[in-house]
């Protein structure tokens, strides 16, 4: 790893080690040192060829590379540094890579056809989940063929024997999660209030009774109301959407029968469980699980999901596991323009990726992380070093100040008065729901088609280089893991 904090380059020599670092940055040895060290580093690093017992795949929904840029500044700038040389936990992984975004039919993707690309090994139809491309939009009859089904990395790596599990900020039941263990021909379909056709099982009842999602080991996450029935009221006081009359949650702890499982739906819950626990599901909001700025004690962090789940996943296990993790709020952020929430879910996803990385061996785990799609945030303007990257980088020729962060499209459209833009220097761009400048107006910003990245340590991680299509990925999590049908480690013909 290199050498340095997480926000400020330290590579001193003994002569300067006394002098400030914006003093150091201005002498060229400074730079050429720490690029010499970083070479150094590089040309030590060797491929890792062993088989990967466990593999955790990260998703940042939404992470695209401005919001990289921009969560480590602001990271730097919570630590009152001035944030462009901050690193992200994951920005040390030795491997990274460019993954392709697109579904089958759409040019810009949603996080369900990307779901079955980076989970199944299959590019899909826009909101479609589990199913080929055969499959149209709402056309159930067809997402119950069988040779329309796109099995997923969770299902092969339970058919070997591993434990698995699924960790999210969002419902359990909402597109990302859903692509470990579902097939649906509409996203929407996560509970039996939406339109479904009855022969169509609905997203949540798939979770509980069908053959791969029973099997999960541990589930955390949001989205408690499509687990229970509208006539029912949960531990918070919200009302469940189901109306076939179940309690799923209840059916699901019956299920396990003399296993011991466990649930749980607050923080205390989830902190105070046993190691022995065999099935673990916490839901711990009726909807999505609250952003980290709007949470209390009562709701556990992303990170503190992923502890639980890896060490429940770790407990008397032989054969290994794997885990899906989500930072799924990233995404609903920046559909609102709210770029300093979705700063702050980012730093909350780095936050859960350091915590596997301390937990686990590099030896024989695969970490993998990556972002199912693009938003239209850019980060622009010639700020100088240290600038606000909430405020403003300058003034526009219309003697206007423009904003460092704006989106392309969203709710953060300003009206023009009397020909003019609005002057944002009234407004207060550090409110955490401060909805940052678009440029044209809609009710919800849009996905971006950018190529988004992958970072990656452990096992065969130095696969996941250059740019490669996003169906590639599980193929390649397998192939370290010695799980699917396809070309292993373990199995080296086909």
């Amino acid at each position: 790893m290199h050498p340095r904090s997480y926000h400020r380059i330290e590579i001193r020599s003994t002569d300067d080690r006394h002098l400030p670092i914006d003093d150091l940055e201005q002498r060229g040895e400074f730079w050429r040192e720490n690029a010499q060290y970083t070479l150094g580093v590089k040309l030590l690093q060797k491929p890792n060829t062993n088989v990967a017992k466990n593999v955790i795949m990260f998703l940042g929904d939404g992470m695209s590379i401005p919001t990289l840029k921009a969560a480590r500044v602001y990271l730097g700038q919570l630590h009152n540094e001035s944030g462009e040389e901050t690193v992200l936990s994951f920005e040390k992984f030795p491997v990274t890579g460019l993954s392709k975004t697109y579904c089958v039919n759409k040019q810009v993707p949603d996080s369900a056809c990307t779901a079955t690309a980076y989970l199944g090994g299959v590019k899909s139809n826009e909101a479609t989940i589990g199913v080929t491309a055969a499959v149209q939009l709402k056309d159930c009859d067809a997402s119950l063929l069988e040779e329309n089904r796109v099995s997923s990395i969770g299902e092969w790596s339970q058919a070997k024997g591993k434990k698995t599990g699924i960790v999210t900020t969002t419902r359990i039941t909402h597109a990302s999660p859903a692509g470990v263990y579902a097939h649906t021909a509409h996203r929407d379909w996560e509970s039996d209030s939406g339109d479904a056709p009855p022969n169509c099982k609905d997203i949540a009842y798939q979770l509980v009774h069908e053959d791969v999602g029973s099997k999960f080991n541990v589930i955390l996450g949001g989205g408690r109301k499509n687990f229970l029935p509208k006539t029912a009221v949960d531990e918070e006081g919200d009302s469940g959407t189901r109306i076939d009359g179940e309690n799923l949650i209840e059916t699901w702890l019956k299920s396990k029968n003399k296993s011991k499982a466990k649930y749980v739906w607050n923080r205390d819950g989830l902190l105070n469980v046993s190691n022995d626990t065999e099935y673990l599901l916490g839901l711990f909001e009726g909807d999505h699980c609250k952003y980290h700025l709007d949470a209390d004690d009562k709701e556990p962090s992303l990170a503190e999901m992923t502890q639980a789940a890896i060490k429940l996943l770790s407990v008397n296990n032989q054969k290994g596991y794997f885990l899906f993790v989500e930072g799924g709020r990233i995404d609903h952020a920046h559909h609102d323009t709210k770029a300093q929430k979705a700063l702050d879910e980012t730093i909350e996803f780095h936050k859960a990726i350091e915590s596997a990385v301390n937990m686990t061996n590099e030896e024989d785990t695969l970490i993998v992380v990556t972002s199912d799609h693009a938003h239209t945030m850019s980060v622009s303007g010639y700020g100088n070093r240290g600038n606000d990257i909430l405020g403003s980088p300058g003034i526009a020729d219309d003697g206007l100040p423009y904003s460092t962060l704006t989106y392309a499209n969203g709710p953060g459209y300003r009206e023009q008065i009397d020909g003019k833009r609005p002057d944002i220097s009234a407004e207060n761009s550090r409110d955490k729901n401060y909805k940052f400048p678009a440029i044209a107006p809609l009710l919800s910003e849009t996905h971006g088609g950018d190529d988004v990245a992958i970072f990656a340590r452990g096992p065969w991680s130095h696969l996941l280089t250059g740019v490669i299509e996003q169906h590639v990925i599980p193929h390649i999590m397998a192939y370290a893991s010695c799980v699917g049908d396809g070309l292993t480690v373990c199995n080296e013909a086909i």
